[in-house]
Formats: C-alpha cells, structure tokens, sequence
C-alpha cells in the first residue's frame, strides 16, 4: 500500500483520514492546528510538522480544507508543499474549490512533475464519518483507477467524471441541488405548521412517499429534536454556491433557484449562521 499524506482534519477531514488508517494504509496526517491531529496520532498516524515534510514522507498526498485559499496557504507558505520534490508524487485535492481554480492547481503541480486528481466528494459529516461518501474524481483514468481502493476507505462509490475540472464541476451541480433541497424542506416543513400539520407528521409524510431520500431522512431526528450540530457549514454552502453562479454565468446556464437560494444564505450568514 502507498503511504498517504492527508492535509486538513476537519469537519470532514478527520473522520475521512480516520478511515484511510482503518483501511490499512501507512497514513501521515498535518493540521494547521496541530492539536487537531492528536487522535490521530494516538491511533497510529504519523504527524508532520509542515506540508513539506508530509509531502516527503508520502507517495499519496489528499488535501481536504476549506477552499482555495487554505489551499494556497499549504503549497506557497515556507514549508509548503510546493518547497517538496514532487516528481512521480499523485496529489489528490477533495476540497471544494471553483473549476478555474482546480485547473490552474492541475497546472502548478504538474510544472513540479507531480500527478493531479480531482476528487471532490458528495456527502457531509455523517457520511465521511460512516465512510460512505460519494467520491467525484477527475483526471487520469488509470490513476483514479489505480486510488480506487483508498477512496473506498471513505466512500462509497467512485464516479469517473472525465478530465480535470469535470470532479469540480459535478461537485457544483450537485451542491446546487442540496442547497435547493435544504432550502425547499425548510420552507415546506414552515408552511405545514403553520397550517396546524405536526412537524412529526409532515416528515414520516415526506419520508413515506417518492420525495423521500436518504438527505431528508438524516436530517429528520435534528429537525424533530430542534437539534442542529454542524454537518456542513453554512458558509461552506455559501461559498459553493458563489462557485456555481459563476460556473454557470461561464457557461450560460439559466440558474433561477440558484440565485434565490443565494440570497437566503447570504441572509442567514448575516444573522450569524456561518458555522
């Protein structure tokens, strides 16, 4: 098995790297915050000190932060990656950034010799903790093949999406829908209390019929509890969608629903919740 190096142990990142050690693989972790990294270690990861120094202990490099400009942090500050020997090195990027952004890394990296994959995933906290992800990968064919069985460490299925971008830009599309489906459930499940229908009622309705699904049904226990523990930020989401109004703005794509549901994150991250 190839040593990974994983970087970025969130909300996310954590359980994702968690599962890679499960699997078997030799696993180096590095945080920005390195106390992040201290459960980690007691079940058997290395810790480096810097992204260099991960990137000289691995052959498989995952990094899953917050967006482009974690990401530029980790190759360009002193002991960035980027201060490593990447030749032959497979850098594989999970974070969801805008395609233009994850063309131009698939560049940069591969002026260093290296090999890029773009593999954003589908799937929130209690996926990535279950290890049941959707993982969305592009570039070379037979080196999304040749990873395949360390993406199964963290997910479910791997969907070859083509070329880099075309990871990035499935991750889009399919943000574009959940952040419409959240929107749409919230907005329903209001309208039917407030006609006198039980939160409870409404949501075995939901679940019993063809709208039912696997979202819905993971959130129906926080809904009925009033109980929200972060899945996803909702900043995170705010973000994507930033990402996917642009994308479509590129390639015309009419995106009605996708600017109002803009507007209401945006006014939910003004009332403070971004977290």
């Amino acid at each position: 098995m190839k040593k990974v190096g994983f970087i970025g142990l969130g909300i996310m990142g954590l359980p994702m790297a968690r599962n890679i050690l499960k699997g078997g693989y030799p696993l180096v972790v590095y945080n920005r915050t390195p106390k992040k990294a201290e459960p980690l270690k007691t079940e058997g990861a290395e810790v480096a000190g810097s992204p260099k120094a991960l990137a000289e202990a691995s052959q498989v490099i995952v990094i899953m932060v917050t967006g482009p400009e974690a990401i530029d942090d980790i190759l360009h500050k002193p002991e960035g990656l980027l201060e490593a020997d990447l030749k032959g090195k497979i850098v594989v990027n999970m974070s969801t950034v805008s395609p233009s952004y994850t063309e131009k890394l698939n560049e940069t990296l591969r002026e260093r010799s290296a090999v890029f994959v773009d593999a954003p995933v589908s799937g929130s906290k209690k996926p990535a903790e279950e290890g049941t992800l959707v993982i969305l990968a592009s570039g070379p064919e037979e080196r999304v093949k040749e990873l395949e069985g360390l993406f199964l460490t963290m997910g479910k299925k791997v969907v070859y999406c083509g070329e880099v971008p075309m990871g990035s830009r499935m991750k889009l599309a399919i943000n574009l829908l959940l952040g419409a489906m959240m929107a749409s459930l919230s907005e329903a499940l209001n309208f039917a209390e407030k006609m006198g229908i039980g939160r409870e009622l409404f949501l075995d309705t939901v679940l019993a019929g063809p709208l039912g699904c696997g979202l819905f049904n993971i959130k129906k226990e926080m809904l009925l509890k009033g109980e929200y523990p972060t899945q996803f930020p909702l900043k995170h989401m705010l973000k994507d969608l930033r990402f996917a109004l642009q994308e479509a703005d590129s390639s015309g794509a009419s995106v009605a629903v996708g600017h109002s549901i803009f507007q209401l994150y945006r006014q939910a991250l003004g009332k403070g919740l971004g977290d």
